[in-house]
Order: structure tokens, then C-alpha cells, then sequence
């Protein structure tokens, strides 16, 4: 990178982050009604931006939310999509914030306010990239397009239907995604592998009405308590997924991979204090990376059934229900272990109680072959605009959006998130690293001369 790019985001970085204060002022809180002005308002924001800086922009409506496109070209044919979202969580719970949400405030250097990591800072980074290099360089190096979201957070799949339908005319040489994370403060990091979940709920039903636990307890049997054995029986107290072949595709770690991984010198301790846990628990014979990132899990989201007040109620419920998700890692294909699943929790279902199962949807894990040259070029980007080691790192969550990209066109996804874990991305008083913003402009402009 020139020094007269550098230059320019450093001079002008007081007005970036004015800019994306306006940004963020906007709620644009996909999952609420009352917020769907808010929303559109926000998308046609984007658009007015990046028209401001010379892309031909616009709306896509083909429902849900509106996608907004913006494209302009590169001195060369290559071609990079730039993929973010412009909505964002709820602000609830709103007594547990320092400052307003909706009004950005500065403190130490670090920018708090709903959307300030998910994911309105960090793609924003990208807007002000292309800006440093049009004013300095008078073009961009390669052609550049925009593709937000307006659903992200509410779990939406018209960007997924338009980007099936459209998938031609989007074909690009990269997708550069920046909605994920930094190893931590000090360690810009690259994300090469994602796990994907599968996400079910079982309800077990006994009688037809909450019964007296007196006159029918050991009549009948408890929902509640049939649930439990039901899901003692999915996972060992080790750790270890019971469900038949469940294990079956899974990849292991190559010893790279593994090596990498110690080198990042992970603090169990620390993170035990963190979530305020007496010990760390897992899958016994890996590392607390291993299990986060490239082992599957099988976890209940939540349980419920029976009388939920104060005091005792003795009664035998009617029902009981477990929400469930199983995250999922390379070569693990979700609709064979969702059957798994499902066979497996009906063959230890009693004959005694009836047995419901609900889907709600799947995402495929993705690998990504770090050696590929995009991502290597990310991985030198992100080194010169960071001033540091650039590691590669895996994610233990999912990110569906990325299964879209690679499924439809079929070309490399390059995760280079500016964030961490910690800066509270869906909770109050979350946050952004203004240092972080300014690094990541340079490693966004960075990447784009390097395509």
C-alpha cells in the first residue's frame, strides 16, 4: 500500500467514525416490526453512501428485507464481493447499558452502541478502503461489490433466495466477509473453518391435561422425566455424542492443525473465570480448541415443561420439550445426522409416552484450504494494515451465509474479522476498538491492491 493511502485513513479517521456514528444511529432492528421503517431507512443509507463515492447502488426487494447492491469498476477484470449486514440485534436488555444504544459514545478509544462490531463497524471498514483508494489512487485496483443484508439478525433467507437466483451475475473471484473475529486484542487472525449446525425440538406427551402426582404418580410416566432419560442417553457425561455413527464422517485434525493451535497458547483457566465456571468441560482427549472449533457437539438450548412458578405444585406435566442443536464439522452432512438424531432419540423413546420432533433448519460446516491464494493475500493484508502475525484460526458457530457463497459460487470466501468474542456483539454495551477500525481499513485497502 502506498503511503498516501495510509496516510489518507489516518487523516481522515476522525471523520470515518463520525460517519459511522450516523450509521449506527439508525436501528435497524431486523426482528421487530416497529423497526421496519428503521430498517429500510438504513439500507437506503448504504446506498446513498456508496453512491457518494462513485458505485452504481440500489434496493433489491424480493421480500423480507431489502439487499442492497452496489457495484463499481477496477482498473483490472477480478472481481471481489464484499458481503456484510446493515441490521442488528435487539437492545434488550436495555437497563444493562453504560450509554444509549442507538447513540454511539466514545470511551478510551473504544466506540460502544448496537452495531458497532455486528456488524456495522466492520463493514464499514470496507466502505472507507474503497474511499481511501478512489481519492488516492483515482480508481480501484479491481472491481468491487457490495452485497448487504438487511435480516441477518432475524434469520431471514431472502439474500440466500437472490443470491440462488442471481448467481451468474454475481460470480466473483473472492467473497470477503468481515463479521467475525480476531484471535484476541493483539492477534489478527484469518477464520478457514466454520461448523454448521442442525437445530430440532422434541416434545414428549403424557396425559392430555396436567395431572395430580399423588393420585397418578406411578400410573403413568412423567414427560419430564422421560425427556431427561431421552437426552442422558444422546450425550456421555464425558462429553462423547452417543447417537449412533454420529462420529462417522468427521475429519480429523491434521497435525498442522493441531500444532497451530497450541502455539496460540490458550488459557483454559482464563476462560473458566470468564463465564464463572468451576472447571471447563468436553469431549475427553482433545484440547478446549479442538472441541470449540473442529469437534461436533450435541447440546440441549433449553428445557421446559411442568409448573414453572414459585413454591411446589405436585403435579405429573402434560408435556415436556427440549430445544436442540448439533454443531457440525467438516465433511459432516447435516441432513444425515439430523436422521441419525431423530432415529436415535425415537429408539430410546418409551412405548409409554407419545413422541414429537420439529425441525428448524440446517447449515453445512465449511473448510477452507488455507493455502489458497486469496486467502493468503488476506493473510499478508491483514499482517501490513495490523502491523503483526497474521494466524489462521477455526470458529465454533455458523455462519450460513458463507454454506450460500461457496454452494452457489463456488468460489473461495476469505473471513478477515476486525472484532473479538468479547465486545458483547449481541448483549449490552456492545463495542468496537477504534485502533481495530483504522487497522482494518488499511488491511481492507490493502487486500484490494493485492487482488
Amino acid at each position: 500500500m502506498t503511503d498516501r493511502v495510509e496516510a489518507y485513513i489516518d487523516e481522515n479517521q476522525d471523520r470515518f467514525i463520525e460517519e459511522l456514528k450516523q450509521f449506527m444511529r439508525i436501528p435497524s432492528v431486523s426482528a421487530q416490526e416497529k423497526h421496519d421503517a428503521d430498517t429500510r431507512a438504513c439500507a437506503q443509507w448504504v446506498v446513498d453512501h456508496l453512491k457518494g463515492l462513485g458505485f452504481q447502488a440500489g434496493l433489491i426487494d424480493i421480500g423480507g428485507k431489502p439487499i442492497v447492491r452496489a457495484a463499481k469498476k477496477g482498473k483490472s477484470s477480478k472481481r471481489v464481493l464484499i458481503y456484510g449486514h446493515y441490521d442488528v440485534q435487539p437492545e434488550d436488555p436495555v437497563g444493562e447499558w453504560k450509554t444509549p444504544p442507538f447513540e454511539p459514545t466514545i470511551r478510551d478509544g473504544i466506540l460502544y452502541g448496537r452495531g458497532a462490531t455486528d456488524d456495522k463497524g466492520q463493514v464499514f471498514t470496507h466502505f472507507k478502503a474503497v474511499e481511501s483508494l478512489l481519492k488516492t489512487e483515482g480508481g480501484l485496483p479491481c472491481e468491487v461489490l457490495f452485497l448487504l443484508e438487511g435480516e441477518e439478525e432475524s434469520g431471514g433467507d431472502a439474500l440466500a433466495r437472490y443470491v440462488s437466483q442471481a448467481k451468474d451475475e454475481l460470480k466473483a473471484d473472492a467473497v470477503v466477509v468481515s463479521d467475525s473475529t480476531m484471535y484476541d486484542a493483539n492477534t489478527p487472525a484469518i477464520t478457514y473453518g466454520l461448523r454448521g449446525i442442525i437445530a430440532l425440538e422434541a416434545i414428549v406427551r403424557g396425559p392430555a391435561s396436567d395431572v395430580h402426582s399423588g393420585a397418578y404418580g406411578g400410573g403413568v410416566a412423567n414427560p419430564a422425566m422421560v425427556l431427561a432419560q431421552i437426552l442422558a442417553a444422546c450425550v456421555s457425561r464425558e462429553g462423547k455424542v452417543l447417537v449412533p455413527h454420529f462420529y462417522d464422517d468427521v475429519v480429523p485434525l491434521q497435525d498442522w492443525e493441531r500444532q497451530s493451535f497450541r502455539k496460540l497458547n490458550f488459557n483454559d483457566g482464563a476462560l473458566a473465570k470468564e463465564l464463572n465456571v468451576p472447571h471447563l468441560h468436553g469431549e475427553s482427549g482433545y484440547s478446549t480448541l479442538e472441541r470449540l472449533w473442529a469437534r461436533p457437539t450435541f447440546e440441549v438450548n433449553g428445557i421446559f415443561g411442568g409448573y414453572q412458578g414459585q413454591r411446589s405444585k405436585t403435579i405429573i406435566p402434560a408435556s415436556a420439550t427440549a430445544k436442540i442443536t448439533c454443531r457440525l464439522v467438516s465433511n459432516q452432512d447435516p441432513a444425515r445426522v439430523r436422521d441419525l438424531v431423530i432415529e436415535h432419540i425415537r429408539s430410546v423413546c418409551p412405548n409409554t409416552v407419545r413422541l414429537e420432533i420439529n425441525e428448524f433448519g440446517a447449515s453445512p460446516p465449511v473448510l477452507f484450504d488455507v493455502n489458497n491464494p486469496m486467502i493468503r493475500a488476506a493473510q499478508e493484508a491483514i499482517r501490513k494494515g495490523f502491523s503483526r502475525d497474521t494466524v489462521f484460526i477455526r470458529c465454533g458457530g455458523s455462519i450460513p451465509v458463507v454454506s450460500t457463497f461457496v454452494e452457489q459460487l463456488g468460489c473461495p470466501v476469505v473471513l478477515m474479522g476486525f472484532g473479538l468474542d468479547s465486545d458483547g456483539p449481541h448483549g449490552p454495551n456492545e463495542h468496537f476498538s477504534l485502533d481495530s477500525f483504522r487497522r482494518g481499513t488499511k488491511a481492507a485497502a490493502q487486500l484490494l491492491r493485492m487482488t
